[in-house]
């Protein structure tokens, strides 16, 4: 289970990942719970993204019943 302010930074990192600051605490959970993966620009920066388990993940906790 994630906490909020983990579930914050997925949604953080799906909507602007050039605003998440590399050493936060939920990116490393994150990044653990395969969630979010590590790509890099062409300058070589990396980058965070939204992985497939990580979409689902969104999708069912943004569903409206």
């Amino acid at each position: 289970m994630l906490s909020p302010h983990e579930f914050a930074t997925l949604m953080l990192v799906k909507s602007s990942p050039d605003e998440i600051e590399m050493d936060r605490e939920d990116l490393d959970t994150l990044l653990e719970q395969q969630l979010v993966a590590l790509g890099s620009l062409a300058t070589g920066v990396p980058r965070p993204r939204v992985t497939e388990e990580g979409e689902c993940l969104l999708q069912a906790m943004t569903r409206k019943r």
